[in-house]
């Protein structure tokens, strides 16, 4: 639904409507509806902050016991998924042409995910929908048949 100024909505009414006590009625009714509204918005609980996690499919536990690390990129679904670090590879070799690049050039993929504009990297296809790295949690792939509790 279309959202409309009060003082719009005012001038709309009084060149319709030549009652101006049923105008400030009106009026009065929208302004208590505004109040409402705001208030209900103050007294929402702020937004729980989410992260982002990989899981890796492990169903032998060899990764159980390392600590592994990585970022969440987006490539078009015609591109093949291990693409991804060559076209991030591109976009820092751009972004190290730059001005900012010169004086501070990216050497890993992990400073290119971090550093490297969203405009760069849009260019190459590839979308880092992480800068920071995550935390990679390794799961059997499987869902057991007996409920565990």
């Amino acid at each position: 639904m279309p959202k409309i100024d009060v003082e719009t909505l005012k001038m709309i009414l009084q060149r319709n409507e030549s009652d101006i006590q049923k105008i400030n009625a009106v009026m009065q009714d929208i302004q208590q509806e505004l109040d409402a509204e705001e208030e209900e918005r103050a007294n929402r609980p702020p937004p729980i902050k989410k992260q982002f996690s990989i899981l890796l499919s492990d169903p032998d536990g060899s990764f159980a016991e390392k600590d592994l690390v990585g970022w969440v990129v987006q490539v078009p679904e015609d591109d093949p998924v291990n693409i991804a670090p060559s076209k991030i590879i591109q976009a820092a070799y751009e972004f190290n042409t730059t001005p900012k690049g010169r004086r501070m050039p990216v050497e890993t993929i992990g400073e290119a995910c971090e550093v490297v504009t969203a405009k760069l990297l849009k260019e190459q296809n590839v979308w880092v929908k992480t800068k920071a790295p995550v935390l990679v949690v390794p799961v059997a792939n499987k869902i057991p048949t007996e409920t565990s509790e």
